[in-house]
């Protein structure tokens, strides 16, 4: 048994997740972290199956504003200390950040924001991306080499990671800076974990509800775990979890052991 079972999950919306199922599954998976992001919900909006599933300590991180982003993590596992935000009120009032700390590792639980509303958030995105990872560095140079992060990070890497590359190729979510940026995560020392395992193509988070995109499988890995180099040995498995339901993304899981 891998001594940490971590499944990520944008549920959009932790109460109309709760309505689908949510807890039954939860309590099904058993999962040592179970990292959700785009709660929408602050604690107290929850109700109490939500908030005390058994087996598990919830920390949420919301929004200031209602109904809007907001992450989450249920552990089975006691970490040693918890961290919200990034320490910058321009993101911190979105309510994107969480991190726990165990022994073996750091966990930071990341909803990234999406650029296609308008000009502005793109903007205001890249700023996220480019200090998140500035974040990252600074643990790194602290002495902190063993990192996992995971969230929805609202773009699609490679071609290999959305089913219509060109036809959305001006699109936020695959516009060039954006891929750049994994590009530099990557080179800054992390790994892709699911590239570790699955080399090929059709694998994706994400499908518009809209269009029935999921029953085509015409979608977009835009979810992701990605961990340390220092930490390769210790991966025993990623994978996607289609099968799930309940909400326009699917769950990603990874397996460590130490």
């Amino acid at each position: 048994m891998p001594d940490y079972r971590l499944l990520s999950w944008n549920v959009n919306g932790l109460r109309a997740a709760g309505r689908k199922g949510f807890v039954d599954w939860a309590k099904k998976e058993k999962a040592d972290l179970l990292c959700l992001q785009e709660t929408k919900a602050e604690p107290g909006q929850l109700d109490e199956g939500l908030r005390s599933i058994p087996g598990y300590a919830a920390e949420f991180v919301s929004a200031e504003k209602k109904g809007y982003s907001g992450v989450g993590i249920y552990s089975r596992k006691a970490p040693d200390s918890v961290e919200r935000g990034m320490g910058k009120p321009e993101y911190d009032r979105e309510g994107r950040v969480l991190a726990h700390r165990f022994p073996e590792f750091t966990l930071f639980n990341v909803y990234f924001p999406n650029g296609k509303a308008r000009p502005e958030r793109l903007d205001y995105k890249m700023r996220f991306y480019r200090d998140f990872l500035k974040l990252l560095k600074a643990r790194v140079r602290k002495g902190e080499k063993n990192l996992v992060v995971c969230g929805d990070v609202n773009t699609a890497h490679k071609e290999i990671d959305l089913a219509r590359p060109k036809e959305n190729s001006d699109v936020s979510g695959f516009l060039p800076q954006e891929r750049a940026w994994i590009d530099e995560l990557l080179e800054a020392g992390f790994i892709d974990t699911l590239r570790v395992f699955e080399s090929g193509p059709g694998h994706y988070t994400w499908w518009d509800l809209q269009t029935r995109a999921r029953e085509r499988n015409v979608g977009w890995r835009i979810d992701y775990f990605f961990a340390s180099e220092a930490l390769r040995s210790n991966l025993k498995k990623a994978r996607i979890r289609p099968e799930v339901m309940g909400s326009a993304h699917c769950p990603v899981e990874l397996e460590l052991a130490f």
